[in-house]
């Protein structure tokens, strides 16, 4: 895609506008959020009390034979089977672990 000229005056233009506003404080980015109907609602740091931090862990693939109505079981269940094997493979890894297994 060619641009031409006037494109690069337009954008020397809208990179002007923005540098001319003032950056906005707390207050006018909660009152934006807040005014704006796509945005999801801000939490009170009370409301994270409870929140576990989820750590990704690398992936190793694998190949694994598993009984038909085991793999059926997670895919009927939806996008995600695999992820859902691995948990629950990682819960009973931590049951053996804390030798509740």
């Amino acid at each position: 895609m060619k641009h031409s000229p006037d494109d690069l005056e337009l954008d020397r233009e809208m990179l002007r506008r923005l540098q001319a506003q003032p950056e906005p404080d707390d207050d006018d980015i909660a009152r934006q959020v807040a005014e704006d109907p796509d945005a999801a609602p801000l939490h009170p740091p009370e409301w994270w009390k409870d929140a576990d931090l989820v750590v990704f862990r690398r992936k190793v693939p694998v190949s694994i034979r598993l009984d038909a109505d085991v793999v059926d079981f997670f895919k009927d269940q939806g996008p995600g089977y695999q992820s859902r094997i691995n948990a629950v493979l990682r819960t009973y890894m931590r049951a053996r672990q804390d030798g509740d297994g």
